[in-house]
């Protein structure tokens, strides 16, 4: 991915096009130096019922158009200068990607940048990065999306090993999650499905040995306001990390497991766009954790549209 040196001073908007959550983030950069001036998300579910097919539906693109469409009048209310599009899994794989880009820059003017799986995976890394302290010692970053999980191993100052796999939760839900609350053979299956997929990750795990789990936004933004609901923890939305435990996880995750969708919404710190995906996200989560022992997991509300930011800031930095 490249990324145009800015002028001096700018007004950007960053745009990410998840499977299932669109995110806008307008800032104003100079140097290496920025200040967020907006942020908003929409729940699009891009990839709803042609994730597993490689197809943005119909119904889903006009919600895509309706997204934009308003993010497109942020964004000139705001006077940007410039915007940084990127398509992640649904598009990735999508038979009609062109389609639904050109389709997008007829309808808002905005032009779409499809990047790979291991490109959002470093993206995602460069977020973390900025909004928590890694240290020298290694850590798991886990990044669950609706279409792709990203991992990534590293510390303050690399990257030693990223891989992204398509079983992000919208896949996992309309794969596994048909019955509500979900069965048991369906947790197995999610456990066999993840034995037969992540290989790679455990061979990782083993060679670099990672001391921390670190969650990426979504999910566990959720998990981290749930947990902070429980233990009367005031949450500020100006922290770039925040609280989570792991007996706080499977206190959650045995909730969660036994509801229904109008159970889980009783949770306090539940949120209706996180209570569809988040059973089998907690699944995926709770089966790393029982594969490999972690000393402690941290939550980082940064994720991929703060690592675009930081590589406009590096960019702009050294020119």
């Amino acid at each position: 991915m490249y990324i145009w040196p800015l002028k001096m001073e700018s007004r950007i908007a960053i745009v990410d096009l998840g499977t299932n959550t669109f995110h806008l983030l307008i800032a104003d950069v100079k140097g290496n130096q920025h200040h967020v001036v907006y942020r908003e998300r929409k729940a699009v579910k891009l990839g709803k019922k042609g994730i597993n097919k490689g197809l943005i539906t119909e119904k889903a693109l006009k919600r895509a158009l309706i997204a934009i469409a308003r993010f497109r009048t942020a964004i000139d209310n705001f006077n940007v200068t410039k915007v940084f599009a990127y398509g992640t899994s649904a598009l990735r794989n999508a038979s009609n990607q062109k389609e639904v880009i050109s389709s997008i820059k007829e309808n808002t003017g905005i032009e779409v940048n499809v990047i790979s799986g291991d490109e959002e995976a470093r993206l995602i890394y460069m977020g973390v990065r900025s909004a928590i302290s890694l240290g020298n010692t290694k850590s798991l970053i886990i990044d669950i999306g609706g279409g792709s999980v990203e991992f990534i191993i590293g510390n303050k100052d690399d990257i030693y090993w990223k891989e992204s796999f398509e079983i992000g939760a919208q896949r996992l839900l309309e794969g596994f999650h048909t019955h509500d609350p979900i069965r048991n053979e369906d947790l197995n299956a999610l456990d066999e499905y993840f034995d037969h997929e992540l290989g790679s990750l455990f061979k990782a795990l083993e060679q670099h040995q990672p001391k921390t789990l670190v969650g990426s936004s979504g999910t566990f933004d959720t998990l981290s306001d749930i947990y902070c609901a429980s233990k009367g923890i005031e949450k500020l939305t100006e922290n770039t990390e925040t609280p989570l435990s792991f007996q706080g996880f499977h206190e959650t995750y045995k909730e969660l497991i036994v509801r229904d969708r109008e159970a889980r919404m009783e949770i306090p710190g539940m949120i209706e766009l996180r209570v569809d995906m988040i059973v089998v996200a907690c699944t995926l989560i709770n089966y790393i954790i029982k594969r490999y022992n972690f000393n402690d997991i941290r939550v980082s509300s940064y994720a991929l549209k703060e690592g675009v930011l930081a590589d406009i800031m590096k960019v702009n930095h050294t020119v």
